[in-house]
């Protein structure tokens, strides 16, 4: 299959970026107590629905791989910028990163108890989002768990809105139009966490987080 342009712009936009994001973004989860409370959320739940390993998709630096890790997830990153992956190998030598794009993911049906994909999803193109919610929904076992990260647009009437990245082009979401595009690729909603801008905040944009399910086995 040959590899979409956006997939290429976005990869070589992140390797160019790559020493800079990690170095920015490495402590970030410090002075953010919601965005760690809701990856230990995540990670309880993983575990309460029956463990399995978990995939950070669109893992960056792989600072939020090892925050996981350290939560006791059986954990591995995967993401589309090979510089990006070897600054994780680099900072996390005890974890697994791989190269990977999330429309295509090298991972069998089925084999994960968690998929998190935090600000991973923000630059597919509307059309295309639901390729890779589909691919979720394939490698989680059933009663899995996906917690997805993203910021909201203005308002219901504009379900999407294009936003200057500091990387590369990116898009808001309205959180309930995709919450229904979970639930049409077969994963509900359990819980969300919105996030108000702050004054300090270069974006002024709500932050979101949606923790979704795939069906148990005996609701399949």
């Amino acid at each position: 299959m040959a590899e979409h342009h956006t997939l290429r712009v976005t990869r070589e936009a992140y390797d160019a970026a790559a020493p800079a994001y990690a170095q920015l973004f490495r402590d970030s989860l410090r002075d953010r107590p919601l965005d760690r409370a809701i990856l230990v959320a995540f990670a309880e739940s993983v575990g309460a629905s029956g463990g399995g390993r978990v995939a950070d998709l669109g893992c960056g630096p792989g600072h939020v791989t090892a925050f996981l890790d350290e939560a006791g997830l059986s954990v591995f990153g995967v993401d589309a910028s090979p510089v990006m992956i070897e600054s994780a190998r680099q900072a996390y030598p005890r974890l697994r990163f791989d190269v990977g794009s999330m429309a295509a993911l090298d991972i069998a049906d089925g084999a994960l108890g968690g998929v998190l994909s935090r600000w991973s999803v923000i630059h597919t193109p509307p059309p295309e989002l639901p390729v890779v919610l589909a691919e979720f929904h394939r490698v989680l076992a059933p009663g899995g768990h996906l917690l997805l990260g993203f910021s909201a647009t203005d308002g219901a009437s504009r379900p999407t809105q294009v936003f200057d990245h500091t990387v590369t082009p990116a898009y808001r979401w309205w959180p309930d139009h995709l919450a229904a595009m979970l639930r049409e690729s077969g994963l509900a909603e359990v819980a969300r966490m919105v996030r108000e801008p702050q004054p300090t905040d270069r974006r002024q944009f709500q932050e979101v987080h949606l923790l979704a399910r795939k069906a148990p086995a005996e609701a399949a």
